[in-house]
Order: structure tokens, then C-alpha cells, then sequence
């Protein structure tokens, strides 16, 4: 209990909001003030969701939501979105996105100096086409199944039973439906015990398990960028793996 506590409270911090707010809705310049090879252009979110096919969808999830950007962009082709994420603080953030149509964050200079900015919801999405709740990716509802597409970003090493998850997921998906899956495989005890790890390497354990209910469509690396302040930041490869339902 106390290592879910620890996560839990991690997740809720001010200082990640507002990192995620500028990864998600920031611009380029801001993501990035310095000149150093177009790393702020590397918009990571939309590419994600752009791994789907461009037909439209009834009933889209977006598992680890975040503050949902991805989200809304699953709107513009799927009938109805429901974004889930474990941070309370990112679904009020992205409820207010939804009803105000902006969020107020702040973006770190350095030390206790930062400046103001305004988030704001991307054009051409439906935004009442999506609802986000708080929830759990290994505790989900038993009603939720049947989705046409299925959107996990930079989710699975963060749970602390990864196995649960993609146990589930053939049930979260309808025959023919699609699921894209971006991970860096940064496995941290922080969110998941060690022998929930697996063994030897990540995306050939990965492609075992999945295999057995999907069908591999597509496989690639993308980059992304997380901006601590402005001299600090995290760059990360993620894996992004694209299935259809058997």
C-alpha cells in the first residue's frame, strides 16, 4: 500500500501537471527555447494517435489519458471517446480543456521562476464526444469491451502488473479493431515490482504476448520530449506498436 500511496501522490504533483500540459498542448518554442535540431517540433502526442487508420469509428478508449490531447484528437473520426487516466489531477485538467475550452498552467524557467500560459483545446476536434474519468488501467469496468480502437501512450511500464493489462485488453477490443501501443519500456521498481518486469527483451516479450490475439500491422520508433525547465529536459524513444483483433 504504501508503494501505490508513493505512486499515487507522485502522479498529483503540480509541478508534473504542468509539464504535461506543456507536452501536450504547448508549442514547439515552448516545449523547446533552444535551437538544437528541431527537438521541439516533435510532437509526439498526435503522432500516436495518427497510427490509426483515418476511418470513421464508433467507440474509441484512451487508456493513460493524461490531460487529453489524444483524447480529443480520437474525436475528430471515433463517434464517442471515454479517456481514463490514474491522476485526478489530470482529469480535472483535461474536464476543464472540455467545458472552458482552455487551462491555465505555468511553464518552469528554473528554480522557483516560472511564467504563465494558456493550454488550449485543438482545433477541429468534437469535444463533446469525449468524456475522461479517474480510473485504474488494471481495474477496469466490466462493461467496458467492444471498443473499435484502443489507445495505450507511454502506459504499459508504468502499471504494476503489465500482464493484467494485456490479459484484458483481447476483451477491450472488437474483432477487427485496433490498438496502438507506445512504450519506452522504462521499467522502474517506483511502478512495477521487479518480478513483474520481463524477462530477456522487452518488444520480443511483448510481441509473444500480443500475438496471440492481434495481429502485428505496424512497428516504429518515436521520440519524445518532456521539458523540466528551461535548461532540463527528458528525451525518450518509444516503441509504437500498431495491432488489429484477430
Amino acid at each position: 500500500m504504501a508503494k501505490i500511496a508513493f505512486v499515487m501522490q507522485d502522479y498529483e504533483s503540480q509541478q508534473l501537471l504542468n509539464e504535461y500540459l506543456l507536452m501536450h498542448y504547448g508549442t514547439s518554442e515552448e516545449r523547446m527555447p533552444w535551437t538544437l535540431g528541431g527537438i521541439g517540433d516533435l510532437d509526439f502526442v498526435s503522432r500516436t494517435v495518427e497510427f490509426f487508420t483515418q476511418k470513421r469509428v464508433n467507440l474509441s478508449l484512451d487508456l493513460g489519458c493524461a490531460v487529453g490531447r489524444s483524447s480529443f484528437l480520437l474525436s475528430k473520426t471515433s463517434d464517442k471517446v471515454i479517456g481514463v487516466d490514474f491522476s485526478q489531477s489530470f482529469i480535472d485538467a483535461a474536464n476543464q480543456m472540455k467545458d472552458r475550452g482552455q487551462v491555465a498552467y505555468e511553464i518552469k524557467e528554473e528554480a522557483d521562476r516560472s511564467v504563465d500560459a494558456i493550454a488550449h483545446i485543438p482545433e477541429g476536434v468534437a469535444s463533446e464526444k469525449v468524456s475522461f474519468a479517474q480510473g485504474d488501467a488494471l481495474n477496469l469496468p466490466s462493461g467496458f469491451k467492444g471498443f473499435d480502437r484502443v489507445h495505450a501512450s507511454n502506459l504499459l511500464c508504468r502499471l504494476p502488473d503489465p500482464m493484467l493489462f494485456l490479459d484484458r485488453l483481447p476483451q477491450l477490443v472488437k474483432t477487427a479493431g485496433e490498438v496502438v501501443l507506445a512504450t519506452p519500456f522504462t521499467w522502474l521498481e517506483q511502478y512495477t515490482p521487479k518480478e513483474h518486469w520481463p524477462e530477456g527483451d522487452s518488444w520480443e516479450w511483448l510481441q509473444a504476448i500480443m500475438g496471440e490475439h492481434f495481429i502485428l500491422k505496424q512497428e516504429t520508433d518515436e521520440p519524445f520530449l518532456i521539458r523540466e525547465h528551461a535548461r532540463k529536459f527528458q528525451l525518450g524513444v518509444s516503441k509504437i506498436s500498431v495491432w488489429r483483433r484477430k
